[in-house]
């Protein structure tokens, strides 16, 4: 099969690929050109930081994306957005995901709320909320799971109850990506108690800084602080900021959840990582710190790992395959997050093994740390086989929607 670009896509890849070279800003290439975890999500991290300089360099990118319409390149253009081509905006995400570039502003804001806005919110809401996503000015979290509703989600037991035209809140949110970051959070909150557990959920929008909304870091075992829980006491939210009907929230979220698991950056991220990996251990310095030349089995590690990219880039070409022609990937999305999950970790797992004694090192900053510990913050930190729904869920998934195999 020949993946080739067209003409026109190979002049549309050049652009971005130029304009990475030519706008990038210092701060970000040089997070770009490591594994550090803040090169996940710089945005929200420089937005939130008082330094003027950090600021400058955000609002820097994010105007350059924002001139050529590309800050939401999958919105349609009547929204701000890019109104790309669903190869387009493949080729866009494959290139910043490549040069490990994050998005120029909220993730969760343009992949996740704004989609889902388009789709079910009112002409006021789309007014109000989807201008400030796209020039950088709210950020947004998802305030999904409780300390009782994980992978079953439905279960969960936060209250809303209509008091004229507010909602009283009362619940616990947890496991909440950079809420210490965000302005506003996506909330789904139980306003039918007597309803079946699906149907009695809303899907509404509330401003964190609102009285009775309380933030607390949840520090990981790595002593980092991605997630937090969110507790809210008497939050009155105007009943305006209700996305769809009143207790047809989960549908809502369906559409969200769709746009999240349809990401398709996870190939070119584990490619990147193989790619730098090969490139040290081609140097003097790794082939001296790794044990790659006294143990056969590591080599075909790492060279599993690069064959899983390819299937995983594949895959990812066969979501965006299916978004050209109207259908929605559902279990193939599932499948594509597994992939990404193993071929990542086990990546980890064979770059930690590979460095061997080098691998204890923590700090990045280290001097003999191998490749800024990257491989062994990745190998500690297991977290991304769980967000967007578990390994099993997804497993799960594929069994019933993609192979009619029974629920046990």
């Amino acid at each position: 099969m020949d993946w080739s670009d067209t003409t026109e896509e190979a002049a549309f890849r050049q652009r971005v690929r130029d304009l990475v070279a030519d706008k990038l800003p210092a701060r970000y290439r040089d997070l770009a050109e490591s594994d550090h975890r803040e090169s996940n999500y710089p945005w929200a991290v420089d937005r939130a930081s008082g330094d003027p300089e950090r600021e400058s360099a955000s609002r820097a990118w994010l105007d350059a994306v924002a001139a050529e319409r590309w800050v939401a390149p999958h919105w349609p253009a009547e929204y701000g957005g890019g109104g790309l081509s669903w190869m387009e905006q493949f080729i866009l995400n494959a290139e910043l995901a490549r040069a490990n570039v994050a998005p120029p502003a909220s993730n969760v804001g343009l992949n996740m709320l704004g989609p889902t806005l388009i789709v079910h919110g009112t002409p006021e809401q789309k007014a109000r909320f989807l201008p400030p996503i796209l020039d950088g000015e709210i950020v947004w979290a998802q305030g999904f799971s409780e300390p009782g509703a994980g992978s079953d989600l439905a279960s969960l037991q936060t209250r809303a109850v209509r008091d004229g035209d507010e909602y009283v809140v009362n619940g616990q949110k947890v496991w909440t990506s950079h809420a210490h970051y965000a302005d506003w959070i996506m909330l789904l909150s139980r306003t039918d108690p007597a309803a079946p557990k699906h149907r009695g959920i809303t899907f509404l929008l509330v401003d964190l800084r609102s009285p009775g909304v309380t933030i607390n870091p949840l520090i990981n075992m790595a002593w980092g602080h991605e997630f937090n829980e969110e507790f809210f006491e008497d939050v009155r939210v105007p009943a305006d900021q209700m996305v769809g009907e009143e207790n047809r929230g989960w549908y809502v979220a369906m559409t969200l959840l769709d746009n999240e698991r349809s990401n398709i950056t996870g190939a070119m991220s584990v490619q990147r990582r193989i790619d730098r990996l090969l490139a040290y251990l081609s140097s003097e310095e790794g082939a001296t710190r790794s044990r790659l030349a006294r143990h056969d089995a590591l080599r075909q590690q790492i060279a599993q790992r690069a064959v899983e990219a390819a299937v995983l880039f594949n895959l990812s070409l066969r979501i965006i395959t299916m978004q050209r022609q109207g259908m929605v990937p559902n279990y193939e999305a599932s499948a594509s997050k597994i992939v990404a999950y193993e071929a990542e970790q086990g990546l980890n797992i064979a770059a930690t093994k590979a460095f061997g004694l080098y691998s204890n090192l923590w700090d990045p900053g280290e001097p003999v740390a191998t490749m800024e510990a990257g491989f062994t913050h990745g190998y500690v930190e297991r977290a991304a086989s769980i967000g967007g729904g578990t390994l099993e869920i997804q497993r799960n998934v594929i069994a019933t929607r993609g192979l009619g195999l029974p629920r046990g």
